[in-house]
C-alpha cells in the first residue's frame, strides 16, 4: 500500500510519495493514521478539529475518490492511496 501526496500536503511531509508502515491497517482511515504518526505536520491540513477529514481535502484509492465510505473505504495490501488538498487558480 502506498501513498501519493500533492501541493501543500507534499511540502508538509517532505516528499511526494512516503514510505509508510500501515501494517494490517484494513481501512483508508487506519492508513491515513500510520500517515499522519509518520508526518504530523500533516494533521492539522488533512483533519478537522473533531478528527475528521476536512471537507476540502480529497481522499483517492486507487484513483477514485472514497465519496461516501471516506475513511471507513476497505483497503487491500497493493492498493494506492492519495490525498488532494483544494486548488485554486484562474
Amino acid at each position: 500500500m502506498g501513498w501519493k501526496l500533492f501541493a501543500d500536503l507534499a511540502e508538509a511531509a517532505g516528499t511526494r510519495e512516503p514510505d509508510v508502515a500501515v501494517g494490517d491497517a484494513d481501512t483508508a482511515g487506519e492508513a491515513l493514521d500510520a500517515l499522519l504518526d509518520a508526518h504530523p505536520a500533516l494533521a492539522e491540513r488533512v483533519l478537522d478539529g473533531q478528527g475528521r477529514l476536512r471537507d476540502h481535502v480529497n481522499l483517492l484509492r486507487n484513483g477514485k475518490n472514497v465519496g461516501a465510505e471516506g475513511l471507513d473505504t476497505p483497503i487491500e495490501p497493493d492498493d494506492e492511496l492519495a490525498l488532494f488538498p483544494p486548488v485554486s487558480g484562474g
